[in-house]
């Protein structure tokens, strides 16, 4: 039998399985990032206030002094999201997905100095994997430097919403943190809409299939994903989850070959790269794994 760790990886891997899908959705929705990522988090927010009226309204309290903590992460997923949706229309999944994995090296870096513990030579070390995967990715990418600005500051904001939630999961329940966080960006994304949107018709003037992308992408891979990763912090590290994510990319790269074909199709060198990430990956699994039995 699986502990509750062993769970929560399993967990996880199934939740990065659907972030991976989120970037095919994003791609397949004909919206820019922006209302996108309205429709996301409006119609998530909804979704589980549905749920809380009919089976937890106790969720629906919030405790005396952390709502500026749930709106600070309202915004950094919001942004993150529309930073995501943006490099993915601009660039292409691929590449997107695969700069995500630099999130891995970021964490090493910052989760020291948020939750105050001394550095791991270990993370550092695998972290450098991401470092020279990227390197060769950039190397075949140049001409996309808007689309890999857009998706490193991307990330960073996403290593930035992990170590938040590991801090307020430790107090908070997470269904409550991920209905507010939604819902505050939800309102955040309305009044950005408000200033920049021209022709308010356009959010409503979709096809049936849009629709069905907006849905899924709203109910699965958002109600339910952020709220399951966050039940997650409560016993994997922000690292081990970051490290992990790096697997998004192959699910995404594999997902938009087969749906979109050559468009995604990448050189050898991109390949190579994505290879030596995840092989960070595992071997930063291999290395945990060992050191508890020790």
């Amino acid at each position: 039998m699986l502990n509750d760790r062993g769970k929560s990886l399993v967990h996880l891997h199934f939740i990065i399985f659907l972030w991976g899908f989120t970037s095919i959705l994003g791609a397949l929705i004909h919206l820019d990032s922006l209302p996108i990522v309205w429709y996301r988090m409006s119609i998530a927010a909804v979704m589980i206030a549905i749920y809380f009226l009919l089976f937890s309204r106790k969720s629906f309290q919030i405790h005396p002094g952390v709502l500026k903590y749930y709106a600070l992460g309202g915004i950094l997923i919001s942004v993150h999201w529309v930073l995501f949706f943006y490099a993915i229309k601009i660039s292409s999944i691929s590449l997107t997905l695969s700069i995500l994995s630099s999130a891995s090296l970021m964490t090493s870096i910052l989760e020291p100095i948020f939750y105050k513990r001394s550095f791991k030579k270990y993370e550092i070390f695998f972290g450098l994997f991401v470092i020279l995967g990227l390197y060769l990715i950039f190397g075949v990418q140049k001409e996309n430097l808007l689309g890999i600005i857009a998706a490193l500051a991307c990330t960073l904001l996403s290593v930035l919403f992990s170590l938040l939630n590991g801090k307020l999961i430790e107090q908070y329940p997470a269904n409550n943190i991920s209905f507010y966080q939604l819902l505050i960006g939800a309102l955040v994304m309305s009044a950005a809409m408000a200033f920049t949107l021209e022709t308010p018709a356009i959010l409503f003037d979709l096809s049936w299939e849009d629709w069905l992308w907006i849905f899924l992408l709203s109910s699965v891979c958002t109600a339910y994903a952020t709220i399951a990763s966050v039940v997650i912090l409560k016993h994997v590290t922000p690292f081990t989850m970051m490290i992990s994510l790096n697997l998004e990319p192959v699910y995404a790269i594999v997902f938009s070959l087969l749906i979109f074909g050559e468009k995604e199709l990448m050189s050898a060198q991109f390949y190579i790269g994505v290879l030596i990430i995840l092989a960070g990956v595992i071997g930063n699994g291999i290395y945990k794994r060992q050191a508890q039995k020790k």
